[in-house]
């Protein structure tokens, strides 16, 4: 038997960070991402963001690669969102992400994080606190890359 507790904390945007997650309807999207989580046996710890980003604190199973699972949960997500009425101007997420690992030690401070970004957003730009959660986690930037959509 082996035994594992990947949690990451990932972060991606939408298409050119352009507005259209849609506030009123935010968690009927949580909700989808939830399901979807459930569903590959993984266990969502916060779901939250922005109109033009997303901030997910997730454990998943070690058999699905932080890539994979982001590939996996973007095309999901991308589709139901540009199925649902209510996100008519979605055009898609962005091609990158940031993915860093944390302990459960830290899984309080991650959710309370991610349910602060509106209040947290009123002070930063999407792409400086994206340039500082890569930078502060040991990750280099290229800039030839960043938010390149």
């Amino acid at each position: 038997m082996s035994y594992t507790n990947l949690i990451y904390h990932i972060v991606f945007s939408t298409y050119r960070r352009k507005p259209t997650i849609v506030e009123e309807h935010e968690r009927e999207l949580y909700a989808y991402i939830n399901g979807f989580i459930n569903n590959l046996d993984g266990k969502l710890y916060r779901v939250g963001g922005m109109p033009d980003h997303l901030h997910i604190l997730v454990s998943i199973p070690p058999q699905i690669s932080v890539s994979e699972f982001v590939r996996r949960i973007k095309f999901s997500t991308n589709s139901w969102l540009r199925r649902n009425q209510s996100f008519r101007n979605f055009e898609g997420w962005g091609q990158g992400y940031a993915a860093f690992s944390y302990s459960k030690e830290e899984i309080p401070i991650i959710r309370q994080y991610i349910i602060g970004q509106k209040e947290h957003h009123k002070n930063i730009a999407f792409e400086n606190e994206y340039r500082d959660f890569i930078t502060k986690n040991g990750a280099e930037i290229d800039e030839r890359y960043f938010l390149k959509d």
